[in-house]
């Protein structure tokens, strides 16, 4: 693998108020300027150039910038270096931050986007929370054991943390099996390089299971980043916690609705909303008359816990606990009659009344995982008998939702068929796969109350579809606005494997322009295995034989030849035996650095799609690899033009959103 170098930075102050990808990004822009500017950066330039920044240049004005300049520096004239740019960019930031206001919309309990700058101070509350989960379920590991229990008044957890081995065992707490731990590097003493593929392979399955990382990379947890790594820490709890709020794992939800118009409704609703739903179906029954809509100013007062609490488990009620008039009283004996039920603790009395989301939706969480008084027996169940189970549709709307979380746009996808419907998430993705393409202009941004704005953006959405050639016959914006899952389904795999496509075309800068195909990423994995002496090859991407995983083994150990440990390899020949060879392609993939979505059911079942994503995140990975490798080392034009021939220069039809899964030449 090839080395990582972070940014560093002569002061420590300054060093810790940015993530690696942000200091990146930004030596990125100031190498650039200076280059722009020839005798060298001037401070006097700044307010014209800074305008390119995100924050600086979209919230202030060039004469908002200059003026602030001039009122901080008595000489503009003085030469910029890296560490000055650093600090007039966080001034102007923090002078950004004060213009906009704090206005900006709490997206849910849990931080959607734990890794902004704005924020680099922890609570301890939600620390020392944190913290007790992962001795209660991680206690057991044995290799962990040395290091458990942490204490949570020490800052044990981020040093722990450093290896990648928690975060990457805390994932499978999270959604078991995510990763293959035969993938992780365990040794006692881990080398710069095996702790930065368990990272790797942590942030990467963090990505896949629905955690939203924003400017965070392997090298923030090697700093132990302390707001970075509770951050990632804190969503994976929460997809532990709230992993039972669906029908398909607790049937019994259905009672909460009336019909089964109602119950497609509440399918689509993300847990935390489904969460609320259920506390205020318990209250009623209660006699609770007030509706609770949040996890924070709504159960301040304790009054609602007490309320659930009694519902829940009357034989562990205490009368006093509604009579008692000090609410830091209440909120203890809430917590008593808590632990009575068995139930754990997330939080502390005070953390209840200064109304602290990220536990009191914790707490929530596990009080209905631990009874959620919900009918066994209920009739309302034969609804889901009526209503559509299409499995396949189910992991795909699970790949494209995360996908397109991780392109970070600005709302949070609960829901692919719903969350999309509005056409602003889609033309935000489209901008980002193909930049300057949307016409904003005409977009509406939301909420949008008037139903032909989103029409409207929808529209739009099709005619870039089809202006980057997606098979959109008979498609219309409308379809989109209804919710077609099929439609949606159909579209986003086309996005995603423009996509794709792109990233690689952008690679081939010596190939003239020429675009990639699905044929072309075919031969090159054929070619690199062939290579490698295996005999083993797939004829297309719905190839049965791939199902066994071998060989797909075979490409991994083509690209990076320490990757795969052939003790570990099973033949293939029973279904448990391939879903272990599925599992363990899937991590060693991360753990390289591919960022894929896809199950290892995807694998078994040879998911034409899944197949041609993760050959191609494969191919990504390994022509990057090998870019960077060659501009270190000044290789020339013609050298590093070699790299790719072993691409085919055959052409094929780019307007078919499945082109080379319908090869008849494979059965």
């Amino acid at each position: 693998m090839a080395g990582y170098f972070g940014v560093l930075v002569s002061d420590p102050w300054l060093q810790n108020q940015f993530t690696q990808v942000e200091l990146r990004t930004l030596k990125s822009s100031f190498v650039a300027m200076r280059r722009e500017s020839g005798a060298g950066l001037k401070l006097a330039e700044l307010p014209e150039k800074m305008s390119r920044l995100k924050h600086v240049g979209e919230n202030l004005s060039e004469q908002e910038r200059a003026s602030f300049l001039q009122e901080s520096y008595q000489d503009l004239e003085i030469d910029v270096d890296f560490e000055l740019f650093l600090r007039v960019y966080l001034k102007l930031q923090a002078l950004a931050t004060e213009r906009r206001g704090s206005g900006t919309k709490n997206a849910s309990a849990f931080l959607k986007s734990p890794t902004s700058t704005l924020l680099h101070t922890i609570s301890e509350s939600e620390k020392s929370s944190y913290v007790s989960h992962i001795n209660n379920y991680l206690g057991g590991d044995e290799f962990l054991k040395k290091d458990l229990p942490i204490d949570p008044a020490t800052n044990d957890l981020f040093e722990i943390a450093k290896d990648g081995v928690l975060i990457c065992k805390l994932i499978n707490v999270a959604v078991p099996g995510t990763i293959d731990e035969r993938a992780i590097n365990t040794k006692r003493i881990l080398n710069p390089w095996e702790r930065n593929e368990n990272h790797t392979l942590c942030l990467n399955s963090a990505k896949a299971i629905g955690c939203t990382l924003v400017n965070i990379g392997t090298q923030d947890f090697i700093e132990g980043r302390r707001h970075l790594v509770l951050g990632v820490i804190s969503q994976l709890i929460k997809i532990q916690l709230l992993a039972d709020l669906n029908l398909k794992k607790t049937p019994q939800l259905v009672e909460l609705v009336d019909d089964s118009k109602d119950v497609e409704e509440l399918m689509s609703l993300p847990p935390d909303k489904i969460l609320l739903r259920w506390m205020n179906f318990q209250l009623r029954k209660g006699g609770y008359v007030k509706t609770v809509t949040n996890f924070s100013s709504d159960i301040k007062d304790a009054e609602a816990y007490a309320h659930l609490l009694n519902v829940l488990a009357p034989e562990h009620s205490n009368p006093s606990t509604l009579t008692v008039k000090d609410l830091f009283e209440r909120a203890k004996l809430v917590l008593e009659h808590a632990d009575r039920m068995g139930c754990k603790r997330y939080l502390t009395a005070k953390d209840i009344i200064d109304g602290c989301p990220n536990l009191n939706l914790a707490f929530v969480a596990h009080i209905f995982q631990h009874r959620n008084g919900l009918s066994t027996q209920t009739k309302q169940i034969s609804f889901l008998e009526t209503l559509p189970d299409d499995a396949q549709i189910s992991r795909e709307e699970r790949v494209f939702r995360f996908w397109l979380n991780s392109l970070a746009n600005s709302s949070f996808i609960d829901n692919v068929f719903e969350d999309l419907r509005n056409g602003w998430i889609l033309l935000e993705s489209l901008d980002k796969v193909s930049p300057g393409i949307v016409n904003w202009k005409i977009a509406s941004k939301p909420p949008i109350k008037m139903p032909f704005r989103k029409v409207e953006n929808c529209n739009q959405v099709v005619k870039i579809g089809k202006q980057l050639k997606f098979s959109l016959v008979n498609v219309c914006g409308n379809d989109i606005v209804q919710g077609n899952k099929k439609l949606i389904l159909a579209y986003l795999w086309q996005l995603m494997r423009y996509n794709m496509l792109q990233l690689l075309k952008n690679l081939r800068f010596h190939s003239h322009g020429k675009e990639i195909t699905d044929a072309d990423i075919l031969q090159w994995a054929n070619s690199k295995v062939r290579n490698s002496s295996s005999q083993t090859r797939m004829d297309c991407f719905k190839d049965k034989s791939l199902s066994d995983g071998i060989f797909f083994l075979e490409l991994l150990s083509a690209v990076h030849p320490r990757s795969v440990n052939w003790s570990l390899v099973t033949k293939g020949l029973s279904e448990e035996e391939k879903k272990m060879n599925a599992t363990y392609i899937i991590s060693i993939a991360r753990k390289l650095g591919c960022s894929i979505f896809l199950l290892p059911e995807d694998i078994i079942e040879v998911n034409q799609k899944m197949m041609l994503t993760l050959t191609a995140s494969i191919m990504y990975w390994t022509l990057n690899k090998q870019t960077v490798e060659t501009q270190n080392c000044g290789s020339s034009d013609s050298e590093s033009g070699s790299l790719l021939d072993t691409i085919s220069n055959s052409t094929m039809d780019d307007t078919a959103s499945e082109s080379s899964t319908d090869d008849s030449s494979c059965n």
